[in-house]
């Protein structure tokens, strides 16, 4: 696809934009070619929302959250444009900014929470410094944002002197993930960015976590990029859902229509292909084919070798986004037909 671009459409008392992401193209020079890992995307991500990034492992969703902290890893390049609102100041062009600046954005502004919590802590640390050393290093108040942290880790249903006294490798699976979202949170940004931060555990606790950043969410109005690759997870907590395939997106709105009547071909695959448990076992189906290799993107519509509803128009032709409806957009010239060639239940027999 030429360019992907999609905007904000929620229905909401508020739809102050907080980024702009325009024209973002991230690429690596291979010896086989140029890999494109994000191609050509715009998006608008509105104050206060929980937007779902979904798609299959390598579609792009992780490389286009990075874009968003200026945190693609060399000899990764990146072109376009990516525009931050605080609440308060001017406008902040992400990609321009200098290693300082970009220090204080990542934490104070825009926070990542990554899947492997394990990772992302210092083993030889105690939990208590790592928080204490967060703050130290963005010069706040030590004693304030420790009070911040309890308040914070009793939020998320754990015992803060337990866990701030003990060694990563001492908490559970749940306990760490958890916990690094606390550390998210302890300076108080207004964005955070969640990539599969439930990827490591069981459903129950899957759903546990999901629970509790609604609860964040709710107390704090900040604003969430949740990626994933299971849509049923997000069910009750996105407003939006952006579906994104072959390093682009290619469908997006709010997340009760996208899940309950999917307008592009893969995102229903999609909905029958994830194990859940909103979908009967005799229904499940893996997606034929392969995802394209990001050398050789299909021409035309890059899902066509894997569509039913693939035409010569599909595999030729750019298809751009088309209006479902007022609130909805899909990137397939048939997408009036995706419901009776591909068809899943979520919840029930009559649900299509």
């Amino acid at each position: 696809m030429n360019e992907t671009s999609i905007h904000s459409t929620r229905s909401s008392t508020s739809s102050e934009t907080i980024f702009e992401v325009e024209d973002i193209t991230v690429e690596f020079g291979m010896d086989r070619g140029t890999s494109r890992v994000v191609d050509n995307v715009s998006m608008e991500i509105e104050r206060n929302e929980i937007i779902g990034i979904v798609g299959e492992s390598g579609s792009g969703k992780s490389m286009f959250a990075s874009t968003l902290l200026d945190a693609v890893e060399e000899p990764g390049q990146v072109t376009g444009t990516v525009t931050y609102y605080p609440e308060d100041g001017e406008p902040v062009d992400v990609l321009d900014l200098d290693e300082k600046a970009l220090r204080t954005f990542r934490w104070e502004e825009v926070a990542m929470v990554d899947q492997g919590a394990m990772d992302s802590f210092n083993p030889t640390m105690d939990i208590e410094t790592h928080f204490k050393e967060t703050l130290i290093a963005h010069g706040s108040d030590v004693d304030g944002g420790m009070e911040h942290a309890r308040e914070l880790l009793t939020e998320l249903y754990l015992d803060p002197d337990r866990v701030l006294g003990a060694y990563p490798h001492e908490l559970s699976g749940g306990m760490q993930q958890r916990t690094l979202i606390a550390l998210s949170l302890v300076l108080k940004p207004d964005v955070i960015v969640m990539d599969e931060p439930t990827g490591a555990l069981d459903l129950l606790m899957q759903r546990s976590i999901t629970g509790l950043i609604a609860q964040l969410h709710e107390r704090y109005g900040i604003t969430i990029l949740f990626i994933t690759h299971d849509l049923p997870l997000i069910a009750d907590l996105a407003d939006r859902i952006a579906v994104m395939y072959a390093f682009e997106f290619v469908e997006l709105g709010p997340a009760y229509d996208v899940l309950k009547h999917a307008a592009h071909p893969y995102t229903r695959a999609l909905l029958k292909a994830v194990p859940n448990t909103m979908t009967p076992l005799e229904e499940m189906a893996p997606i034929e084919g392969d995802s394209p290799d990001p050398v050789s993107v299909p021409q035309g519509c890059s899902y066509h070798p894997r569509c039913p509803l693939a035409t010569s128009k599909c595999r030729e032709t750019d298809p751009g986004f088309h209006d479902v409806d007022t609130a909805r957009t899909a990137a397939c010239f048939h997408w009036e037909r995706s419901a009776a060639a591909v068809s899943y239940t979520l919840s029930g027999p009559n649900e299509h």
